[in-house]
């Protein structure tokens, strides 16, 4: 549903209105996908659907959730490649004359399936296979581009079926790398209140709670987090869906998104594909808690129990790429204030590099 339809009444005196978009249901545990059939059912998005899949993960799920639905419903079936403008054009073609979509994967497939839905104003089903990260609920697409990786708006899922089963079977790297993502939320949210001291930016009170916490329950159950595990995927999807919720409830990805992510963007324009996002901005949290003055060896012994890169050497990434990261955080959405935009120095930036192998 368009914003532009809702006519909101502004009275004088208190006018304030904010619009938050939660999926309608979200179902996490084991066999989760032999429920969606019922789930569809209660949501009633229409009678026919285009699932779409990547050439992994349509024979993980995708071959199975069509077997399930194909009695009840036109199914149609889209393969998405890369993420990019040709694939979206696909996509966006495919998906012209259904009425809902299914994304069944990881964060690409589920990001197109975001992006055409938003295009085309048609619900769509989020069905992660790996918990690389938290879009798998959020607003929020990341998509590539020649000057790197940028965020764009989305429609969030309408409804959330996360099998732990299929997702504990996933290289135990992606679910390292959601972890990181919400371990990072720490320096998010310290970002997003220096900016409000310093640039007068609006805060969430409920949004920063609801983000911590959920960062503080990754730290906590830390050594859960085990491959193959699938109390492990339980673990870890509750806490990407909890860190989707809070930016829906600050209306922006503010509250799990600072200089950290700032420092992954970054690294990824130096050195496409060399780490997960995640993993990137796991290791940029330990530095950027390190510039607030909080516990940012916490962070990194966390990471490390968990199975996550804490060096840019276990990425095989060189020293000295990762600081040039650093002092090119602040040339990514300028407009998002973090402690990377503070004029961090080179020899400061060499610094913070160097703290990632103390012991």
């Amino acid at each position: 549903m368009s914003k532009d339809l809702v006519q909101v009444l502004q009275p004088d005196g208190f006018n304030k209105s904010r619009w938050t978009q939660l999926p309608r249901d979200v179902v996490i545990g084991h066999q989760a996908i032999l429920q969606l059939p019922d789930i569809i059912a209660d949501i009633k998005p229409g009678h026919s659907a285009l699932i779409i899949t990547g050439s992994t993960t349509r024979e993980v799920a995708g071959v199975t959730i069509a077997s399930l639905l194909k009695d009840s419903y036109d199914i149609s079936q889209f393969v998405a490649g890369k993420l990019d403008s040709e694939t979206l054009d696909s996509c966006s073609r495919a998906a012209a004359q259904v009425d809902f979509l299914i994304g069944i994967g990881g964060g690409r497939v589920i990001d197109c399936a975001k992006i055409v839905s938003y295009q085309q104003d048609k619900p769509f089903i989020s069905v992660p296979t790996a918990a690389s990260h938290d879009g798998i609920i959020s607003g929020r697409a990341t998509l590539p581009t020649e000057k790197g990786s940028v965020s764009v708006q989305a429609h969030p899922p309408i409804a959330v079926v996360a099998d732990t089963g299929i997702i504990s079977k996933a290289p135990h790297r992606l679910m390292a790398s959601g972890c990181a993502d919400v371990i990072s939320n720490y320096t998010a949210i310290l970002d997003w209140e220096l900016a409000h001291r310093m640039r007068g930016e609006q805060i969430s009170e409920y949004a920063i709670a609801l983000s911590k916490m959920t960062a503080e329950i990754l730290v906590k159950d830390a050594s859960l987090i085990k491959p193959g595990q699938e109390e492990a995927a339980w673990i870890v999807v509750k806490a990407l869906v909890s860190s989707g919720v809070s930016m829906a409830i600050a209306g922006s990805s503010r509250p799990a998104s600072g200089g950290e992510h700032k420092f992954g963007h970054a690294l990824e324009r130096l050195v496409p594909g060399a780490a997960l996002h995640g993993e990137a901005c796991g290791i940029g949290s330990i530095m950027t808690m390190y510039l607030h003055g909080g516990d940012w060896r916490e962070i990194r012994s966390s990471l490390s129990r968990i199975g996550a890169p804490t060096t840019p050497k276990e990425l095989e990434i060189p020293d000295e790429i990762v600081v040039e990261a650093l002092l090119k955080a602040r040339e990514i959405r300028p407009e998002r204030y973090t402690i990377l935009d503070m004029g961090l120095t080179r020899e400061s930036a060499e610094h913070l590099v160097e703290l990632l192998y103390e012991e």
